[in-house]
């Protein structure tokens, strides 16, 4: 079998009002995009994948991946891997467009060796673990907290570095103590370290199932310094590629979950690899997923199903209405779990008329609204990275 073709498709995923949610906010999604890949063979045989981190650069990174990978054995996925790596060093080893590409690729020649073999991808990677994967969703008040347990969900994160305590209290106090609850502290701005430590050792109490990057990614000495003082399992590595990025983060166990992207750490065949270095030292995966395309979803799905050191996976089931659009099937969460597929490859397909109808109008991310109060009052126009809190009093609160 050989490489005949790639093409890319990429589709703007929602105007800010379908994915808002009424969420104040939630216009910085609007020019979110999806990049879906597919690799077409000379025997009929298409395999499908996604990038993502920057997609409309991925595209033009796919593009230029395209003349070197026609003609070879799709097979040979770790060759092919080590082809694109080598063949795109030169501009740069770290970015998530160069490995958002290759992971489109990687993932689509996993379909491409199920569909051939007739077996789902878990299964060329050693097998089932488990027939269903354990979902979260997202929640910043408890009336949405209590919306997804109704739905059967066992577990809610919720974001943001403003009111954060005040937020998990009034959660914990509305669902009890049978829902997981998880805090993502990501910016903009990012916490400082010293409020890092702060804000997580007010929230021990509620007894998280992880506080999620607290500091910013470039700092791991910060990560380290709120592993060492505050009492909840850390979590971090969405931000990062390959399994170089995530390496220092793993081998000196600075995380307790380690959480890469489905769309933008190299593919299936990275995902593996750093599932397994996780599993030597007693880690966790909990892949990002919530802001992906349903086709990275998948992958997530696959490879959760084949390692043992699975914890959960990110889920955003209401965010985005093409999501139910866009493939073919769609999984469903059933009481707070995602059965997983059995069909060859990784068991779905893109509608290519539905990606067109939704074409691609930016790709930077909109600062967001005053209205968040993640900037400190005044300062939203400044638009920093990270920012020591003001109002310290009641940000840094202890609640009793």
């Amino acid at each position: 079998m050989k490489i005949t073709d790639i093409k890319t498709f990429l589709m703007m995923a929602g105007a800010p009002k379908s994915m808002s949610g009424g969420k104040p906010g939630a216009a910085s999604w609007s020019s979110r995009n999806w990049c879906f890949v597919k690799v077409y063979t000379d025997e009929g045989i298409v395999g499908l994948g996604e990038g993502s981190g920057w997609p409309r650069v991925i595209q033009t990174a796919i593009e230029d991946l395209r003349p070197i990978l026609v003609g070879e054995d799709p097979a040979n996925i770790e060759r092919i891997w080590q082809k694109m790596l080598v063949s795109t060093m030169g501009n740069g080893m770290t970015g998530t467009p160069g490995s958002g590409a290759m992971n489109a690729i990687d993932m689509a020649l996993w379909d491409i060796k199920g569909k051939a073999l007739n077996t789902p991808v878990w299964n060329l990677l050693g097998g089932k673990v488990r027939d269903r994967i354990r979902v979260y969703g997202h929640a910043s008040t408890p009336e949405r907290a209590l919306e997804l347990k109704e739905l059967g969900i066992t577990g809610v994160k919720a974001g943001g570095v403003s009111g954060t305590v005040d937020k998990v209290e009034a959660i914990r106090k509305a669902v009890g103590d049978e829902m997981d609850i998880m805090v993502d502290a990501h910016g903009p701005p990012w916490f400082t370290t010293k409020d890092a430590i702060m804000v997580g050792k007010a929230l021990e109490q509620f007894n998280l199932l992880f506080y999620e990057d607290p500091v910013p990614p470039d700092n791991v000495d910060a990560l380290r310094r709120v592993q060492e003082n505050v009492d909840i399992p850390i979590a971090a590595g969405e931000r990062h590629s390959h399994i170089w990025g995530v390496r220092q983060l793993i081998e000196d166990e600075i995380v307790d979950v380690i959480q890469p992207d489905s769309g933008r750490i190299g593919g299936i065949s990275q995902l593996m690899k750093l599932s397994a270095m996780a599993e030597a030292h007693f880690i966790t995966v909990a892949p990002h997923s919530g802001s992906l395309g349903p086709v990275a979803e998948y992958a997530a799905i696959h490879v959760l199903a084949a390692i043992p050191n699975a914890l959960i996976l990110e889920r955003v089931h209401d965010d985005v209405p093409a999501r139910y659009e866009v493939i073919d099937p769609h999984p469903e969460t059933v009481n707070g779990y995602i059965e997983v597929p059995d069909r060859p490859g990784l068991g779905v397909d893109i509608d290519e008329e539905v990606v067109a109808s939704y074409p691609s109008q930016g790709n930077t991310v909109r600062a967001g609204s005053p209205d968040d109060n993640a900037y400190e009052p005044g300062t939203f126009d400044e638009h920093v990275y990270y920012q020591a809190r003001y109002r310290r009093q009641k940000t840094m609160r202890r609640t009793r």
